[in-house]
């Protein structure tokens, strides 16, 4: 008789190695960022503009999800931030397991706000949790205000939503009041924050709410 061993489903293995990760972030009081969207939508210049504006208020680290290269890290790591590259070779996202050995790559004793840019996705990356404290998506104009209610998941996993490039909404056929509708439809508790990192505009209010959570993580 053949003996079959049923494997653990993946979405179980993933969230057993998170619980592990959150209870190392929780005892380091570090605050762990997910930070997604699609490709295209400016989220490594977000990046770039919240490191920038952070410098010398908070010590970050970030990991880089990407499928190929290391041009993401290369652009984060002249920030002067320390970063780990972590490359899928064709995952669509990253996971807990992927997160966890990459930590070892930092001290984390010496961080208040670890950043996981994930891999540019609008699906896959708000399936798999990562042992963070929040999730942050992304969302550009020029995707169109469409997005939310296609691809809902995202937002309604996440706790912020930082509407970029709205220096080029005179251009573009985006209505950004409905896509900010539609956001709050989606999740009502949603904290939406719009931007443009290419004249770097906007970004106060999401500087100030992320120095708000590292303040809870470490009381």
């Amino acid at each position: 008789m053949v003996k079959v061993r049923m494997a653990a489903p993946v979405l179980q293995q993933n969230d057993e190695v998170a619980k592990e990760n959150r209870e190392l972030f929780r005892e380091k009081h570090l605050f762990v960022l997910n930070l997604m969207s699609s490709p295209g939508s400016g989220k490594t210049s977000v990046l770039e503009k919240t490191i920038e504006r952070l410098s010398g208020r908070l010590k970050l680290g970030v990991i880089e999800g990407d499928i190929y290269t290391t041009r993401d890290a290369e652009r984060i790591e002249k920030c002067g931030v320390p970063v780990v590259q972590i490359n899928t070779a064709g995952s669509c996202h990253l996971d807990a397991r992927m997160i966890k050995p990459a930590l070892d790559d930092f001290d984390l004793d010496t961080l208040d706000i670890l950043i996981v840019e994930n891999v540019g996705n609008l699906v896959c990356p708000a399936e798999f949790d990562l042992g963070e404290d929040a999730r942050a998506a992304v969302l550009s104009i020029t995707e169109g205000n469409d997005k939310p209610m296609k691809y809902p998941l995202v937002f309604r996993e996440s706790q912020v939503v930082l509407i970029n490039k709205t220096d080029l909404l005179p251009y573009t056929d985006c209505d950004i009041e409905l896509m900010e509708k539609e956001l709050k439809q989606i999740n009502p508790e949603l904290e939406l924050f719009r931007v443009s990192a290419r004249i770097n505009e906007g970004f106060e209010p999401w500087i100030t709410w992320l120095e708000e959570q590292v303040k809870i993580k470490k009381n």
